[in-house]
């Protein structure tokens, strides 16, 4: 089982740094979403920071989520993030 989300900071680029409850902080990037059903609303830069965590899932207005796992298993460490 993956750890779930702890705390969030939107980033630049539609990228969110994401900490885990085990201590790991990883950044997923959403572009690739962005194009997908409720996800086109988050093109929006104003509406994309209005993330929050909810239940150890990441949510947005309008009952737009990300599950813990796919977070976790779609994001990049943090310094492999800041060095690509």
């Amino acid at each position: 089982m993956n750890p779930f989300v702890k705390a969030i900071t939107p980033l630049a680029d539609y990228r969110l740094l994401v900490e885990f409850e085990n201590g790991e902080r990883r950044v997923f990037d959403l572009t690739a979403y962005l194009d997908k059903g409720v996800f086109t609303q988050l093109r929006d830069p104003a509406r994309f920071r209005l993330a929050r965590v909810v239940a150890g899932s990441i949510e947005w207005p309008g009952e737009i989520d990300l599950s813990y796992d796919t977070i976790y298993l779609r994001s990049q460490p943090a310094a492999e993030a800041a060095a690509a």
